[in-house]
C-alpha cells in the first residue's frame, strides 16, 4: 500500500497570520514538520498550502508542495484536493498538522500500521491523560473508545462523566483519553468525508470527526506515549524553543 503524508499549511490563521514560516532556531515551522514526517515509513510527503510564499520556503528546502484553493473550511478538505492534484495514485493519506514541528515520526508510523490493516478506513491517536487541569480544559478533546479501540465520541468536556465523584478525585477514579489531531484515511474515504456536510453534533462541539461518526464511519484509535506540541499563537514558539533544547539535552 502507498501512503502520502499531506501536510496542510494556510498562511491566513486568525491568531498566528504566517504561522508555518515561524522560525524555531533557525528553521521555519514548516519544516520541521517536514523533516520529522521524512522520518516516518511514509512514502511521500507533501506540503498543500494556498500561499506562493509558504510553497517558496517548502522548495528553498526541497519540499514537495502543491498549491490548493484557498476557501477550504478545514485541513481535511485541503488533504483530498492536494490528493487529486497528486501524479502518483496513493491508496491512503494521513493528514500531518502543520503547527506540530517536533511530531514524533513513530506517531505517522502508528497511523501507518493502523491504515494497512484491512477493514480500517480512517484512524487517528489517543493518548492517556495525566493532568487534572488537562482533563478538564475545553482546549483539549476527549476521546472515549469502544473495546475494539474504535472511537464512540469526541468531546471538550470530560468523558466519561463520573457521577457523584468530587472533581479533584477523577484522575484517581476514571481513564481518560485525549485525541491527538492526526489522521490516516483510506483514499476512498478521504474523498468521502470531506463531501460530507456540516453535521450537528460538529457545530455544537467544533470538531468534525464527530461529523465522520454521525455519519456511520469507524474511527479506529492508536494509543501513543508521546505528548505533541501545538503552535497555536506567537506565544507558543517560546515553548517550542524550550522544548526543542530541552530534547536536545536528553539525546545527549
Amino acid at each position: 500500500m502507498k501512503i502520502a503524508g499531506i501536510i496542510p499549511a494556510r498562511y491566513a490563521s486568525t491568531r498566528f497570520p504566517g504561522k508555518p514560516l515561524a522560525l524555531i532556531k533557525g528553521k521555519t515551522m514548516i519544516r520541521r514538520v517536514y523533516e520529522q514526517a521524512l522520518q516516518s515509513q511514509l512514502d511521500a510527503v507533501v506540503v498543500a498550502t494556498d500561499d506562493s510564499r509558504i510553497a517558496a520556503e517548502v522548495a528553498a528546502f526541497g519540499g514537495r508542495c502543491v498549491l490548493t484553493d484557498s476557501n477550504h473550511r478545514s485541513g481535511t478538505d485541503r488533504c483530498c484536493e492536494a490528493l487529486d492534484l497528486l501524479n502518483t495514485p496513493f491508496e491512503a493519506v494521513v493528514n500531518i498538522q502543520g503547527d506540530e514541528p517536533f511530531i514524533d515520526p513513530e506517531q505517522i508510523n502508528l497511523l501507518v500500521q493502523q491504515i494497512s490493516r484491512d477493514g480500517i478506513v480512517l484512524a487517528s491517536l489517543a493518548k492517556r491523560i495525566t493532568d487534572n487541569e488537562e482533563l478538564f480544559s475545553p482546549n483539549t478533546v476527549k476521546v472515549v473508545m469502544d473495546k475494539n479501540n474504535n472511537a464512540l465520541y469526541f468531546s471538550r468536556h470530560p468523558i466519561p462523566f463520573l457521577r457523584n465523584v468530587e472533581r479533584d478525585t477523577w484522575m484517581s477514579k476514571g481513564l481518560f483519553y485525549k485525541h491527538i489531531g492526526i489522521y490516516a484515511y483510506r483514499s476512498e474515504t478521504l474523498r468521502q468525508v470531506a463531501g460530507l456536510p456540516v453535521s450537528q453534533l460538529e457545530s455544537a462541539e467544533s470538531l468534525e470527526q464527530l461529523r465522520w461518526l454521525e455519519n456511520g464511519l469507524h474511527i479506529r484509535m492508536a494509543v501513543t506515549t508521546s505528548d505533541n506540541l501545538s503552535i497555536d499563537a506567537p506565544d507558543d514558539l517560546v515553548r517550542a524553543e524550550h522544548f526543542w533544547e530541552n530534547r536536545n539535552k536528553n539525546d545527549k
